[in-house]
């Protein structure tokens, strides 16, 4: 007799029944022949994403790091500027990272690690002691040790997105500190470590503990099935059968493929936890550090709580928007991990007590923050790394931008533009670029009088006439000839008529209308007298002058005699590079923006902060008399407003230009940490009514009246100092009517002699004081 089956009908059953059955066995291998191929699909879906597991990461762009040293120019207000750049926290005791609290002039800075172009730098607590407006003292805060410098971690002045708008920081397990991992599974998942996607009992404990609460307080989805959730794996958030029946076999799949640490970390970077503006975050990183300006593993309890709790609902448990509720959930997922013995009851208590510690201002900067500058970094990059390359690329980029100087340069053009353009003429634009004389790094750059709008980028692409700012580079031509021209050397500023190439008769006159005479080339320069500037010019030739733009600045120029008197149109960037030169004691140091580009892992790919060459003897000497005649000009000559602004302190350097009709004011100007160069005009090419002293030169003012930076000094190896009087004779009497102490190129300083104007002749000629020694007056005629 054959065996019976529990899937065949008793022999002699009604025929219903076992049509029945057969119905049933047809249906279970229909459903099974078209679930194997589903599954299937799930699962080679499931092993394609998570074996090519990559994110779009954005390329975050750095301001400089703030490097402290005893002796740097500083002030408090300035330092807490570029602090708060950085998103560091004033906190009671500076016990956390990213933490600073202040007393007076004294702070204690908690920093953050973080890798910069050179490697890693570790995070340290330091001490620092302003006075008189520089770094008094530098102390480590454990050991009280001096400090011969310290690094704090720099600003992240821009973001580049690539197509989708998250902002997200990779996050390895060992990095995420132990808390945030145990208390995520306390929180959402405590059979992660034993179950295989879903989790039954769990279900059970979350069905049970919100009937208790009489609300949802928990969930009963495993950690890996909020990861299949997340949209890592395609899945729709929307609240369906076949969503919720898509979740569970992708739990089970990616529980049947990988370990537990790989789903763990995973998640960890997917993770969504906010939104700002159009910019969704994802993962434990950037949720750290747009919520609490902190890295993950500087994470309080209270504030590794609120993250996981926020997991449930990221826009409603907003902790900006939505305080309170932010609070409770914070609170819940602190009990609960105080229930699992993750925290103590002295810990506990102390979290339910702490405020939610969020940041002001999201800690995550905007896509462009200060866009001319970012512009000239994409400029800088463009031969390196297109613009593809780019976005969406992970790296870091670490630029020279020094933050205070930016938040100055831009305040300058707030207060100054608005007081010195005319009510009834064309709004006045901007272009300024500021840069460290010592090492060639542009540290702020202002493109647009509305600082914070992207587009035409003046600073950079304004190419207008400079006037007389191309003066200095006249007289360096001349300087670098010691035997033929020094800074007493006695120019005419006297009426000059040249025809030029077409025929037409070029008179050039002084801004003054008015002659002077003859003068010292340091007083020509000084006062900017145009006619003897064009002798000058004329003699050491146009064409020189239009070789060294070239050199210097890369700007081609036609070498006519009106290039003399600035008769070229540049931008700012290029007349920055033209008076780095300058500004740097005579080094050819091409003008950068970026210092280094990391990759993801923080490997530098890419450095551009290598040391500019030494100048030349010639070169450096000639720029340093330069320098001290645009000192003069500062102290009695076209810039000593700047004095009166109470910048004499500053010693600087700094000249005026002006094109035709005022369409265009400039300033140039160094102290000995920074220079900045200034254009001021409209967009029309109109008259502004504006000389370079009324208009530029105010904002050169403004900036400098609240940018720490050192006083500039000219000396060296090279230079001679001496007294003259009249004429280019040097004399030993400093009590000289007129008497001058000028610098010199060493072995070409005039000999001294004793006396003043017609006893100086006496010694030359050998005179006794009886005057019996042979001195000819005829043969003074004939010299």
């Amino acid at each position: 007799m054959p065996k019976k089956t529990a899937s065949a009908p008793a022999p002699g059953a009604p025929a219903w029944r076992r049509w029945a059955v057969y119905a049933v066995l047809a249906a279970a291998g229909l459903v099974l022949g078209a679930l194997v191929p589903y599954v299937s699909h799930l699962d080679a879906q499931v092993r394609a994403r998570f074996d090519a597991l990559t994110w779009q990461v954005p390329t975050r762009v750095y301001a400089r790091p703030l490097v402290l040293a005893p002796g740097l120019a500083m002030d408090a207000e300035t330092l807490e500027l570029e602090l708060g750049a950085s998103a560091y926290r004033a906190e009671a005791g500076a016990a956390s990272r990213g933490s600073y609290a202040r007393e007076g002039g004294r702070f204690r800075i908690a920093s953050r690690g973080y890798v910069d172009v050179d490697g890693r730098v570790p995070a340290r607590g330091i001490v620092i002691t302003l006075a008189d407006g520089r770094v008094a003292s530098l102390e480590d805060a454990d050991s009280g040790e001096a400090l011969r410098a310290a690094r704090l971690d720099p600003a992240r002045i821009a973001t580049l997105y690539g197509q989708k708008q998250e902002e997200r920081r990779l996050v390895r397990l060992e990095d995420v500190p132990e808390l945030m991992i145990t208390g995520l599974q306390a929180v959402e998942d405590r059979d992660f470590r034993t179950h295989h996607g879903i989790d039954l009992g769990g279900i059970a404990r979350a069905m049970l503990a919100n009937i208790r609460s009489g609300d949802v307080v928990q969930g009963g989805s495993t950690i890996t099935q909020l990861l299949a959730r997340s949209g890592l794996l395609g899945i729709g958030r929307e609240q369906t059968l076949t969503r919720k029946f898509n979740e569970v076999l992708y739990a089970i799949l990616i529980e049947a493929r990988y370990d537990k640490r790989t789903i763990l970390e995973a998640f960890l970077n997917q993770v969504y936890l906010g939104q700002s503006g159009g910019q969704s975050i994802h993962g434990i990183a950037a949720a750290s550090e747009f919520w609490f300006g902190r890295q993950p593993d500087a994470l309080r309890p209270q504030e590794v709580a609120l993250l996981i709790g926020m997991i449930k609902g990221p826009s409603y448990y907003d902790p900006r928007r939505h305080p309170e509720r932010a609070r409770g959930r914070r609170d819940i997922a602190l009990r609960m991990m105080a229930e699992t013995g993750l925290l103590s009851a002295d810990e506990l208590e102390r979290a339910l007590a702490a405020p939610l510690g969020i940041t002001a201002r999201p800690g995550v900067a905007a896509a462009n923050r200060y866009p001319a500058f970012v512009d000239l970094v994409r400029r800088q990059l463009a031969d390196d790394y297109p613009a593809d390359a780019l976005r969406g690329a992970g790296l870091s980029v670490m630029t020279a931008l020094a933050p205070s100087a930016q938040a100055y340069a831009e305040r300058a053009v707030d207060e100054v533009l608005p007081t010195v353009e005319r009510k009834d003429g064309p709004a006045l634009q901007t272009g300024m670029v500021v840069t460290d004389t010592h090492s060639g790094m542009v540290v702020a750059a202002v493109g647009n009088r509305h600082v914070d709008e992207p587009g035409f980028n003046r600073a950079i692409d304004a190419r207008r006439q400079v006037g007389s700012l191309l003066k200095p580079f006249v007289y360096l031509l001349g300087l670098v000839q010691p035997g033929r021209y020094s800074l007493a050397t006695i120019v005419d500023d006297a009426p000059i008529d040249l025809r030029l190439p077409n025929g037409r008769l070029w008179s050039p006159a002084n801004s003054d209308n008015r002659s002077h005479g003859r003068v010292r080339l340091i007083d020509a320069l000084a006062h900017s007298y145009n006619q003897a500037t064009v002798r000058v010019g004329l003699d050491v030739g146009a064409e020189g002058l239009a070789v060294l733009l070239q050199r210097l600045a890369g700007a081609d120029a036609t070498a006519n005699p009106s290039l003399i008197l600035g008769a070229v149109d540049l931008s700012p960037y290029a007349m920055a590079q033209l008076y780095q030169f300058l500004a740097s004691g005579g080094e050819v140091q091409t003008l950068k923006v970026v210092r280094g580009v990391l990759d993801a892992e923080g490997q530098a790919l890419t450095r551009y902060d290598t040391a500019p060459a030494p100048a030349t003897e010639g070169d450096a000497i000639a720029a340093r008399l330069v320098t001290v005649a645009l000192q003069t000009a500062v102290t009695s000559g076209t810039g000593r407003r700047l004095v009166a602004d109470g910048l004499g302190r500053l010693q600087p350097a700094g000249k005026t230009g002006t094109s035709n009709d005022g369409r265009d004011s400039w300033f140039a100007g160094w102290t000995g940490d920074h220079l900045a160069v200034i254009w001021v005009g409209n967009d029309q090419n109109q008259a502004a009514g504006l000389y370079g002293s009324t208009g530029a030169m105010r904002l050169w003012s403004a900036l400098f009246s609240e940018l720490p930076s050192t006083p500039l000094t000219v000396g060296g190896e090279g230079i001679e100092w001496a007294w003259v009087a009249e004429g280019e004779e040097a004399t030993t009497e400093q009590d000289c009517p007129g008497a001058r102490r000028l610098p010199f190129v060493a072995g070409w300083t005039p000999e001294r002699h004793h006396g003043c104007g017609l006893d100086r002749v006496r010694d030359w000629f050998g005179m006794g004081e009886d005057g019996d020694d042979g001195f000819d007056p005829s043969a003074w005629q004939r010299q």
